[in-house]
């Protein structure tokens, strides 16, 4: 069934060309430093919640990146090359212990008790995708109130720009309210760059809004890829995009849509 993540919804309103590379086409990307620290920082965090809670130290997440960065490698083998040498492979380790450093400024994880860690979470929507995605932590209250959690290892959003981010928070509270008749009461991201935590209460209008949106959406990915018209829609954002090579606003051809590709990604047939 054709489905649709809060990352893939926001390449399509970034750039339909972005999102057909890596849902229709999907192209290999190569590892970038960020997403790869990012990757690490997470497995720490998961990994620490798997101690009983008096060690979860900084120390025993300082202790766990070597093992953590090894098992990211041998899973994501595009890693592995990702260092030109030891003195590149230690600046790597040391960012990613400040990150760590900086969570336990925020939270003090021997005073949790996650209900779920990496949590899977998929709703299929009524006439539309499979909303899937995955929820870093989920935390359950004496009182029942459920809290979703986000790590993000980059630095908060200035003001007027949270609206991304949002967008993914609410769109896991939908699925999660819509899966297990809960709504969350409180939606945290955690941005381990600054330091900075936003938190957000949302309400069922909210989820009936959001219902709405990922709708328009999924209406405007259908349309593209009847038409074909996978535009590009450059921006300051063209400067991180791993196909900048294949765009043709920067003088690269895109490759042909593999056959049955649409059909398989969007469930549509393409008009021509």
């Amino acid at each position: 069934m054709p489905g649709l993540s809060p990352s893939r919804a926001n390449d399509f309103l970034q750039c339909p060309l972005l999102f057909r590379y890596r849902v229709v086409d999907r192209l290999p990307e190569p590892a970038s430093p960020a997403a790869a620290r990012g990757t690490l920082v997470h497995a720490v965090l998961e990994h620490l919640f798997d101690l009983p809670a008096p060690e979860r130290t900084l120390d025993a997440a300082r202790a766990a990146l070597p093992e953590r960065w090894a098992q990211v490698q041998q899973e994501d083998p595009r890693c592995l090359d990702l260092h030109a040498d030891d003195a590149e492979r230690a600046a790597f380790l040391a960012e990613a212990e400040r990150l760590l450093t900086t969570w336990f400024t925020l939270e003090d994880p021997t005073r949790l008790e996650p209900r779920a860690r990496e949590l899977r979470v998929e709703h299929d929507l009524e006439d539309g995708p499979r909303l899937r995605g995955v929820v870093d932590r989920v935390d359950v209250a004496p009182n029942g109130w459920v809290r979703v959690v986000d790590y993000k290892t980059g630095r908060s959003p200035r003001a007027g720009f949270e609206s991304s981010a949002l967008f993914q928070m609410r769109f896991y509270a939908y699925v999660v309210w819509r899966t297990r008749g809960v709504l969350p009461k409180r939606l945290q991201l955690t941005y381990l760059g600054d330091g900075v935590v936003v938190s957000h209460e949302p309400t069922e209008a909210e989820m009936h809004t959001l219902e709405a949106r990922v709708r328009s959406i999924w209406a405007g990915i259908e349309d593209t890829a009847r038409s074909g018209d996978w535009r590009p829609r450059p921006s300051r954002l063209c400067d991180w995009c791993a196909f900048r090579d294949r765009c043709p606003s920067f003088g690269g051809t895109p490759p042909e849509v593999p056959e049955g590709a649409v059909e398989r990604a969007i469930g549509v047939t393409p008009a021509g």
